[in-house]
């Protein structure tokens, strides 16, 4: 099944907080996640560069870390960056997804593509998600528990659950992106392209990022 790009957050068995975003596409699947400082960005692969003139919504920061490593934000699209500064600059964590969310509404592509991001927040050890769409919109405090994650994604599945989607086994970020790619559920979503995750660490959030 296909399902878009997919944010998830979760708890590992260590009660580590871990927010991670999956990139996949039919239509533009030359893509990578480049990394620097705390922040990770979603680009086309050389060679395929002008793929930005035909959708420019393919090419944006989808990780921010922030305040000194307490908080992660990961989304599908450019509200990564006035989430990530609404946070920083002392707004709600819920307040920031709202507000970004209905300023910038769902991507006007020829899909509609909906806006969604998680956000892992070690100062409260709460997680988020959140997802505008043409027809509503959803922010939610998740219930983390030990072991388990929640996702949401751009197509199919766009409505935040009550209910954990299982055990989440990875311990550390380049364990949550094989995951994310290809283990549990998300072996049956289908056209993986690359994964970033961010995992809390005792000074932070440690980063990775991996292509299919």
């Amino acid at each position: 099944m296909y399902i878009g790009r997919i944010v998830s957050i979760a708890t590992s068995t260590a009660d580590r907080l871990c927010a991670i975003y999956r990139v996949s596409s039919r239509s533009f699947p030359n893509r990578q996640a480049t990394m620097k400082a705390d922040t990770v960005s979603i680009v086309p692969k050389e060679g395929f560069e002008t793929d930005v003139q035909k959708n420019p919504y393919i090419a944006y920061n989808c990780v921010r870390i922030l305040l000194d490593g307490a908080v992660a934000v990961a989304s599908n699209g450019s509200h990564t960056d006035p989430i990530a500064e609404k946070i920083a600059q002392g707004m709600a964590v819920r307040d920031a997804l709202t507000l970004s969310l209905m300023a910038l509404d769902y991507e006007k592509d020829q899909y509609n593509t909906p806006r969604i991001c998680a956000v892992a927040d070690k100062r409260t050890r709460q997680g988020w998600l959140g997802i505008v769409r043409e027809d509503g919109i959803a922010v939610r405090r998740m219930a983390l528990t030990p072991g388990r994650f929640f996702y949401i994604a751009t197509y199919e599945e766009v409505h935040p659950s009550d209910h954990h989607a299982g055990d989440f086994p990875a311990t550390d970020a380049e364990a949550a992106c094989d995951f994310i790619l290809g283990g549990g559920v998300f072996a049956e979503r289908e056209n993986a392209v690359t994964a970033v995750a961010a995992m809390e660490t005792a000074h932070g959030f440690e980063l990775a990022a991996k292509d299919v």
